[in-house]
């Protein structure tokens, strides 16, 4: 038996914040490692001792295994616990931190490298007979293997994969994948195997000690997902057959008996729709999406990763489950515009009720651009399914979120969908239905009038007198303000005695009560620090206002045609051949950024000519700076 002392969390954000609050209850000294970008992040924050990772790419800080563990043995620390990602689930980092007489919070090196590369996986799977989809030679795939799923061989969490549905656009996702399964893992192999539509995403949480015992515990629906990434999660997965459900979990028992596994891991499968499990691919570390299956059996997985590390043995059977769980993780970014992630200062996140809530960030935290928009996993516990998903639903619904725009509509709608309701579940769930889920944004009009409201509203240092009259004590001429929120401009009116379907109750510069069609509303309101937004919550809805100046700026007219950063990242490709002068089409690639670990493409706007180009490869650009500009072809 080895007794931990101190533990260093080769890791950030959500996941370091997690693990560090059951190492404090384990009486366990905390130390984290932070890029410069993180070096105020609440999981630096959170520890009891911190290590700088000079640099702000994961190439250069948390990728760096060498670094790593110099600053283990620098800060005292006699275990490494790698979370999820960057270096969870590479052998060689496994190997070196042994070699440095720490100890490793994870399997042996030999099974992650057993598991590390999915084809790898694959065959060792097919040998233990777990059933597999066949792999595809890209270069010999034919138009009857279409649609075809390429995947990074080092790495998950969505980074790397694409879907094919052409050949001719083979090429160009073969390399966009490979890139950023580069940049996120370090290893740029990609593989393809064919794309199941309408399939389900099962998964099996598995727990084995060094004495032989190999937990499985339940299984987890990881079906909706954006960009191949993990949305919404539930355990126990709705709606298996009990003879399924059994097989999933003798198939995850008999991987991690073929690898001899110890630690916690996660066998992922492909569940077709009429009910044929396939082999995806092992996870040789804790998943994001573990809380759910604490939740449902009670139990706190990093601590019993911590256990077996120290050479503890597992009770011959765990406990049985109780109850249903659902876990929706919370992005900064916006559903309706390709999931494009947000940056900025987040200046509130509450959200209310018995839940719990994983999250690396605080009031007034920034999120940047450099790593996973993540803000936090949100997961509600509940004796039934329908109970779960309606208090999470809820709770999503009420949350105070300002300063980013978040997926957090998409999920309450996601969540009260009427196929997620009934537990039909598939892949393609936001294929079919993500533009009804990011349509229709409610009416901001009154939340509008609350904004205003509470401008003119006198605070609790104005004058007794003034504050004795309230929002009353204004002109005698209705009031104009205007605003835009979501793209659309709002001009209210607002008058003492007389406003159209509404009628005010009260109001002050934080909270307006207005009676709307006879129902009376409470409306929150907060601005930010230098009052360039207003933010407004309420059971309408949560809307941001931006205030319009009365004499807006001549300076800030664009172009036409010009092309701007929708982001702030990094130019990591430029269309090959692009120069000014060069006819472009619309639609038409020219280059593209890298923002959060993910490339996104910069389309032309139309078809025409590029008269401008201002952006080079591995430039750094800011939010709205121009990238190039296309003068439009005429009609004819």
């Amino acid at each position: 038996m080895t007794n931990l002392t101190s533990l260093l969390v080769a890791n950030r954000g959500e996941i370091a914040v997690r693990i560090f609050r059951t190492a404090r209850a384990l009486g366990l000294a905390t130390v984290a490692v932070h890029s410069d970008p993180d070096a105020d992040a609440l999981h630096v924050r959170d520890a009891d001792a911190a290590v700088r990772l000079p640099g702000a790419a994961p190439a250069d800080t948390y990728l760096r295994g060498d670094l790593i563990i110099k600053a283990a043995l620098a800060a005292g620390a006699d275990a490494v616990h790698p979370g999820y990602g960057f270096l969870s689930e590479n052998a060689d980092f496994a190997r070196a931190v042994l070699a440095a007489g720490l100890t490793w919070i994870g399997p042996p090196p030999e099974a992650i490298e057993a598991m590390a590369s999915k084809t790898r996986a694959k065959e060792l799977m097919r040998t233990a007979g777990v059933p597999l989809l066949d792999p595809v030679d890209p270069a010999a795939a034919t138009p009857a293997d279409l649609p075809l799923l390429l995947k990074a061989a080092a790495g998950g969490g969505g980074r790397g994969m694409r879907v094919v549905r052409d050949l001719d656009q083979l090429k160009e996702a073969l390399d966009a994948a490979s890139a950023e399964a580069r940049s996120a893992f370090g290893d740029g192999e990609v593989f393809a195997e064919p794309y199941v539509e309408r399939g389900r995403h099962v998964e099996v949480q598995i727990l084995a000690d060094a004495h032989g015992t190999v937990w499985a515990l339940g299984t987890r629906d990881c079906s909706l997902q954006r960009r191949h990434q993990k949305v919404i999660e539930e355990a126990p997965a709705p709606g298996l057959p009990d003879a399924l459900r059994e097989s999933l979990h003798s198939a995850a028992v008999a991987a991690a008996r073929a690898v001899s596994y110890e630690g916690a891991g996660t066998v992922e499968f492909l569940v077709t729709a009429d009910g044929r499990p396939y082999f995806l691919e092992m996870n040789t570390r804790l998943q994001v999406e573990h809380p759910v299956t604490e939740a449902v059996f009670g139990l706190d997985l990093v601590a019993l990763q911590l256990r077996v590390a120290e050479g503890a043995a597992l009770p011959p059977a765990p406990p049985q489950p109780t109850g249903h769980a659902v876990e929706a993780r919370l992005y900064a970014e916006d559903p309706a515009q390709d999931w494009r992630p947000q940056t900025g200062a987040l200046h509130t996140l509450a959200i209310p009720g018995e839940i719990r809530v994983d999250t690396g960030f605080t009031d007034g935290d920034t999120v940047g651009i450099h790593y996973d928009p993540m803000l936090a996993k949100v997961v509600a516990h509940a004796p039934t399914r329908a109970e779960a998903v309606r208090a999470l639903a809820g709770a999503l619904a009420g949350a105070r979120i300002h300063g980013l725009t978040t997926n957090r509509e998409l999920l309450v709608r996601s969540l009260r969908h009427p196929e997620f309701a009934a537990g039909q579940l598939d892949t393609g769930f936001y294929d079919r239905h993500l533009d009804i889920l990011t349509d229709g944004t409610p009416d901001a009009t009154p939340a509008a009038l609350a904004a205003a409201l509470a401008e003119a509203a006198p605070g609790p240092d104005a004058p007794l007198a003034t504050r004795l009259g309230g929002w009353r004590n204004v002109r005698s001429q209705p009031q104009t303000r205007r605003y835009t929120a979501a793209g659309t401009a709002y001009e209210v009116q607002y008058h003492p005695a007389n406003h159209p379907g509404i009628r005010v109750v009260a109001a002050t510069p934080d909270l307006v009560t207005l009676e709307v069609e006879g129902i009376r509303r409470v409306f929150h309101v907060k601005h930010n620090s230098n009052n360039t937004e207003i933010y407004v919550d309420s059971a309408l809805g949560a809307h941001t206002f931006t205030p319009v100046p009365r004499f807006p700026d001549p300076q800030d007219r664009t172009e036409p045609g010009s092309l701007l950063a929708p982001m702030p990242g990094t130019v990591v490709r430029i269309a090959e051949g692009l120069a000014p002068g060069s006819p472009v089409t619309a639609g038409q690639p020219l280059l593209w950024l890298e923002a959060m670990k993910m490339e996104h493409r910069i389309l032309a706007p139309a078809s025409g000519t590029l008269t401008a180009l201002h952006a080079a490869t591995g430039q750094q650009v800011e939010f709205g700076a121009l990238l190039a500009v296309v003068q439009e072809e005429p009609q004819a």
